[in-house]
């Protein structure tokens, strides 16, 4: 007999009705591994059939429970609620079942020792350096402000001369039992203890200088290594270098995150670098060599031949940016530009005068100047 909305805790198991309790157990921890909330972070749904399993575990492992549920299809229809009421669920009947088959709760949620060690957290800050310091790689000092543990106490958190002391509430377990009475007998559900947080001390003198935490802050000076080749936004990992951790467990990391300078004469394009260099005319025209200036590999000799134009680019190959963990250079582009004086000697005016006439190309008063003082009488 079954009442009407009741649900079929034996559907949810997947077992018959006439199934053992044995049968039942091994269908419910099958059931329960697969919809278990640790083994599908973020889904509803299985979080929500998790509960049903629970719920219906909970009634057909008991077996007063699962006859009044065979014979009234419900369990509990008592005044005021119940007759589960008030002893917390399947989390106190078969939280140690849980717990010895995966280590957490049915509340999906591990039962963690506060008194365990546990890694500090990683910390993240940002190097600057210039374009030549990235090309050639430099090591720099960095100040990092962290927790670390505390000097005065050890990290213990009591200060020197005391130590931690057994908390007089759960007498050094961290838990403190409740005993529930019930329709069905006497119950006991295991809870955190309030007074020590779950950790089975309490600090009676904590210590000055971190008031009891076992960690303070203070500015830390790392040696960091820079390697030829870093971008901005590269990501240099120093291990152990972040936060300090917890009950004697390891520090966390730091990360560093590169920001390069611009330079004033070069520009960055990945591995490579652009230059712009300006050449008098008589050198463009009439061809020359010329020395031009790398990042770090000093003076590079290019051969300018006669007639070349404004903007010409010249490619000396790997004098750019070295790729990181040595993965070849870059080549640098030098673009060449006419170098026009402002302000010239009457000679070098009478030399291009002539050079103009020569080609006949109107300049000065001959040109557009002219134009202007015929037109206006000037």
């Amino acid at each position: 007999m079954s009442s009407p909305g009741a649900k079929d805790f034996y559907k949810v198991l997947g077992v018959p009705k006439d199934s053992s309790a044995p049968e039942i157990k091994k269908a419910y921890r099958k059931l329960v591994r697969k919809y278990h909330p640790d083994a599908n972070p973020g889904n509803k749904e299985a979080e929500e059939h998790f509960k049903e399993l629970n719920e219906a575990y909970e009634v057909l492992s008991d077996p007063e429970k699962r006859a009044q549920y065979d014979q009234f299809g419900t369990v509990g229809d008592f005044p005021g609620g119940g007759p589960f009421n008030g002893f917390g669920g399947a989390e106190d009947v078969f939280g140690d079942l849980f717990e010895n088959l995966f280590g957490f709760g049915t509340s999906g949620r591990r039962r963690a020792d506060p008194n365990a060690p546990r890694r500090g957290q990683d910390m993240e800050s940002r190097l600057v350096v210039d374009l030549e310091e990235a090309a050639r790689g430099v090591n720099k000092t960095v100040e990092i402000p962290r927790w670390q543990n505390c000097e005065r106490c050890s990290g213990t958190g009591a200060e020197p001369g005391t130590k931690p002391e057994v908390c007089s509430q759960c007498k050094g377990s961290g838990q403190v039992e409740t005993q529930q009475r019930t329709p069905f007998g006497q119950f006991v559900s295991i809870n955190t203890c309030p007074k020590c947080k779950g950790k089975g001390t309490y600090i009676k003198h904590p210590c000055q200088e971190c008031k009891g935490e076992g960690r303070v802050r203070k500015a830390h000076s790392v040696e960091v290594k820079v390697v030829p080749g870093v971008d901005t936004g590269t990501r240099l990992r120093i291990p152990g270098e972040g936060q300090a951790g917890f009950n004697g467990g390891p520090n966390g990391d730091l990360f560093l995150v590169i920001q390069v300078l611009e330079h004033d004469v070069f520009k960055r394009d990945g591995m490579d670098l652009h230059e712009k260099i300006s050449v008098p005319f008589p050198q463009v025209a009439l061809g020359a060599e010329r020395e031009v200036p790398t990042l770090i590999d000093g003076a590079e000799t290019i051969t300018i031949s006669p007639g070349t134009q404004p903007g010409e680019v010249f490619r000396i190959r790997g004098r750019g940016m070295p790729g990181l963990r040595g993965h070849g250079r870059g080549d640098l582009y030098v673009h060449l530009a006419v170098d026009v004086p402002r302000k010239l000697t009457e000679k070098q005016k009478e030399l291009l005068e002539d050079l103009a006439s020569e080609m006949e190309v109107q300049v000065g008063e001959k040109g557009m100047l002219g134009k202007f003082k015929k037109v206006f009488g000037g």
